[in-house]
């Protein structure tokens, strides 16, 4: 069984890297941070690295070990959470020069880029497949553990709002309350609470908004200069997709973000009810789940919108 495999692997193990896609959300960094915490329960010390992430998770217990980079060429093990292609996998170098590799995610499209592949596209957040894997190793389930755990459900279930949450989540939710986990606490800190910054964003990105395809379709851009002007730092635009996704009579959101020296745009796309975003994101290059997704396109603002424009209709018909 592949838990047997990947438990036999972490054991061998004398040095374990841990790594996530780039731009990480709150499942990504909360995965990660589970990770080393339930390493350490089996005498394991493994790095974490990523280059860059959002200080809204900086409450996180072990946050402050995270790294930018190593200095350590070939690790044992190299252990990927919640990336779905090894092309999004922040510090893929040391995921690739790794002895074994593993990964654990719960994209619906996967490339498999691991020696292990752990992969379950029905559960909303890779941080709930670790809490039923960590219950399989024998790990127990500690305060700082279950912290970060919870995390990651709550920012990929959108508060458990999202059509991919299931009865599992709610139970494994409770479990984690009788721990003494605080959700409303860090709901509140990684859902509730906005940066000056990021308000400020929101404002521009509103203004900005167009409508398309009979009010069904909203798109709307920032780019360096807007970032530059309120003092953005990593992670300020998160959310800001979901302003046009939550206008009534809206199916699906188009969110681009300017990517500094790439002559491009970051696309994030959110759909309602039935719009296949996943479908959209995979055309241009990228992927996701059926109702958040992303990829990466180069051209002006125009240029992006038309093509992007040109996909979200195939999947409104």
């Amino acid at each position: 069984m592949t838990l047997d495999n990947i438990l036999e692997e972490i054991k061998k193990a004398e040095t374990i890297v841990i790594l996530t896609h780039e731009t990480p959300d709150g499942d990504a960094i909360g995965s990660s941070l589970a990770m080393k915490i339930a390493l350490k329960q089996l005498g394991k010390n493994a790095d974490i690295i990523i280059p860059r992430y959002s200080r809204t998770f900086g409450f996180l217990p072990d946050a402050k070990e995270i790294k930018s980079e190593s200095k350590n060429a070939r690790y044992d093990l190299a252990i990927s959470v919640d990336c779905a292609d090894l092309k999004r996998l922040a510090g893929a170098e040391y995921f690739e020069s790794a002895k074994i590799k593993i990964q654990i995610d719960h994209h619906s499209i996967n490339t498999m880029f691991g020696d292990y592949n752990f992969v379950n596209p029905v559960a909303p957040a890779c941080c709930e497949i670790l809490l039923g894997m960590f219950e399989y190793f024998g790990i127990e389930i500690t305060l700082e553990l279950g912290t970060c755990i919870i995390t990651g459900i709550i920012t990929d279930t959108g508060g458990f709002q999202y059509a991919g949450v299931t009865a599992d989540t709610f139970e494994f939710a409770a479990e984690l309350l009788q721990k003494g986990v605080n959700i409303s606490n860090v709901y509140q800190k990684v859902l509730t609470t906005r940066t000056k910054a990021n308000f400020e964003l929101s404002r521009i990105v509103s203004n900005r908004m167009e409508f398309f395809e009979d009010g069904k379709v909203t798109f709307t851009y920032m780019n360096l200069e807007d970032e530059k002007s309120v003092g953005a730092e990593e992670g300020d635009h998160e959310g800001l997709v979901n302003i046009g996704r939550d206008i009534e009579g809206v199916e699906v959101s188009i969110f681009i973000r300017e990517k500094e020296g790439t002559n491009g745009y970051k696309v994030s796309l959110r759909s309602k009810e039935y719009a296949n975003v996943a479908d959209v994101a995979l055309m241009l290059g990228g992927g996701g789940h059926v109702k958040a997704a992303g990829c990466f396109v180069q051209g002006t603002v125009e240029e992006v919108k038309e093509k992007v424009l040109s996909e979200i209709k195939k999947v409104l018909k």
